[in-house]
């Protein structure tokens, strides 16, 4: 990787001479990912398998925005695969054929009470879907890998802010412990094969194109159409929240940097919570209409709350999240209203 910006504080890489495996490409997070890399030059060598767990449709539309958030850069340069990262020997295949430079694994099953319901199917796709893509990545000789993991894995750990080496977490969710688990067996397989390995722990990210499933998205969009919306629990619960442009930013830095470190858990968040009664008081200020709320208890598997200790994050990744709440919550909206 070549620098290109003089700055020492947050030196950037062009990044013409890396092919990037980036798994879950079709998704929020990764469809950004991908177009952030091609920006930077890189080939883009998307795995998606479309699960179904929200409309196709949707990230179609993530796919022909990858092309445009490459800003034209990435003519020829992306290339997307359709297939499932858990069967091995196709993910085997695949990294021989494209030989990448660099995984960012951020394919997963997605969301904290959905996995209540599945959590075979959970630890089936986070846990054995990762290792099959380490293994893969050893085999193929890839220089470094990047995995998604998730602030859930903290629980309701009484420590705020919280930090990477906190040893009192305890998971209480299938999802949680299947990111959690990932974690391990990242740090093991460093261990075993000395490649550089980094898990990223994302705080609520929100952004453009964010899954609908996801309160910001499920609000604004019954918000603005005066359908009602379910809170649960008395409005004090509370997310850290983190602009996807912010989070995007910290993935490409730990992939610039990891090597320096051999295998590292960083926090990607803002370390500003948001009280959920906040939240869809800014929402509605948005959007320019008066919610309807329904209340209703809190539910299994949900965290009181989340806040992110960006200690680590700043000092090695240079991480600085500009994008404030509610400037965020008004690109969603804008970006909503655009489609619409």
């Amino acid at each position: 990787m070549r620098a290109f910006d003089a700055d020492p504080a947050y030196s950037l890489f062009l990044m013409d001479d890396q092919t990037v495996l980036v798994t879950g490409a079709a998704g929020f997070i990764g469809s950004h990912a991908a177009a952030a890399l091609l920006r930077r030059g890189a080939r883009v060598v998307g795995l998606d398998n479309f699960d179904p767990f929200y409309p196709r449709e949707l990230k179609l539309a993530n796919l022909r925005a990858i092309e445009a958030g490459g800003g034209g850069a990435g003519a020829g340069r992306f290339e997307l695969v359709t297939g499932d990262f858990t069967d091995a020997a196709a993910t085997r295949a695949l990294f021989d054929r494209v030989k990448p430079t660099g995984v960012i694994h951020l394919g997963a099953k997605a969301g904290v009470r959905p996995s209540l319901a599945d959590p075979l199917g959970y630890l089936h796709t986070n846990v054995m879907g990762t290792q099959s893509v380490l293994d893969a990545a050893a085999a193929a000789g890839c220089g470094r890998v990047i995995i998604a993991s998730s602030s859930s894995v903290y629980g309701n750990t009484p420590n705020a802010p919280f930090r990477e080496d906190d040893r009192s977490i305890v998971p209480i969710s299938p999802y949680a412990a299947s990111k959690l688990a990932c974690e391990l067996i990242a740090q093991t397989h460093h261990h075993l094969t000395g490649r550089p390995v980094a898990c990223l722990r994302f705080f609520t990210v929100f952004g453009p194109r964010q899954r609908p499933d996801l309160a910001i998205a499920l609000f604004l969009d019954k918000i603005a159409s005066g359908q009602p919306i379910t809170m649960f629990g008395d409005g004090s619960m509370s997310r850290d929240f983190t602009f996807v442009d912010d989070i995007v930013a910290g993935v490409l830095a730990a992939y610039d940097r990891i090597d320096r470190h051999g295998f590292r858990v960083w926090n990607l968040g803002h370390s500003e919570p948001v009280r959920l009664d906040a939240m869809i008081a800014t929402i509605a200020d948005v959007v320019g209409r008066a919610p309807v709320i329904e209340r209703k208890p809190m539910q299994p598997g949900d965290v009181d709350r989340t806040f992110a200790d960006l200690t680590r994050s700043r000092a090695e990744l240079d991480y600085q999240p500009a994008t404030e709440f509610v400037e965020g919550v008004r690109r969603q909206w804008l970006e909503r209203t655009a489609v619409a």
